[in-house]
């Protein structure tokens, strides 16, 4: 199909944190974007429970089984089954699970900007270049500089300035890329971008 990225319900798994990502609805494009995620006892998510923000969307946590907890401003919230919890744009946050077994939410963002090319790459990276980040599974400086300067303005470290990030991954991300790193899922730009919106404009709601 026009604008999928990878088959639907893929399944990725975080080595470092128990997190398991589904990609029930990998396409390019959309006002919103979705997918599910799977944490196992002790299990984290939010880049190995970095609390961090998305500058551009609000995020919107779905239990759908076990309990959740979300992070938000340092506040902490208790999400049961059947219930939600809303992390709007600018909001310092992580999760993790609160249940002694495993929890499963669907991860929904309000602006779907290229956050299923993002979270792809980064389930990948986790899987295919472990080497790419710490033994505790936090991801090193020159892997979020050339991540987060190629996917700007879709998340960011909560403290730092955000104009101060910016500077400082567009100046590593070349070295990064000297050095060898590379993006398993690259941002679309120009035209393909341009194209993943005209598919999803007369893609079936689903």
């Amino acid at each position: 199909m026009s604008g999928q990225i990878v088959p639907a319900q893929t399944r990725i798994t975080n080595p470092f944190d128990s997190e398991t990502f589904i990609f029930t609805h990998p396409h390019d494009g959309g006002a919103s974007t979705r997918f599910d995620v799977i944490l196992g006892a002790g299990g984290s998510g939010g880049g190995n429970a970095i609390p961090h923000i998305h500058p551009k969307t609000d995020e919107i946590f779905t239990v759908r089984r076990g309990r959740l907890m979300v992070s938000i401003d340092g506040e902490e919230h208790f999400v049961d089954a059947g219930q939600s919890a809303t992390v709007h744009a600018g909001q310092a946050h992580f999760f993790r699970n609160a249940h002694d077994g495993e929890t499963e939410a669907t991860v929904t963002f309000t602006n779907a900007q290229q956050h299923q090319r993002f979270f792809i790459d980064l389930a990948r990276l986790t899987a295919e270049k472990p080497h790419y980040f710490s033994k505790n599974g936090d991801p090193k400086l020159l892997t979020t500089a050339l991540k987060l300067n190629a996917y700007r303005d879709h998340l960011y470290i909560a403290g730092p300035p955000i104009a101060l990030q910016k500077f400082l991954f567009a100046l590593l991300s070349p070295l990064a890329f000297l050095l060898g790193y590379r993006l398993a899922v690259s941002p679309l730009r120009g035209a393909g971008l341009r194209a993943a919106r005209k598919a999803a404009a007369v893609r079936p709601a689903s």
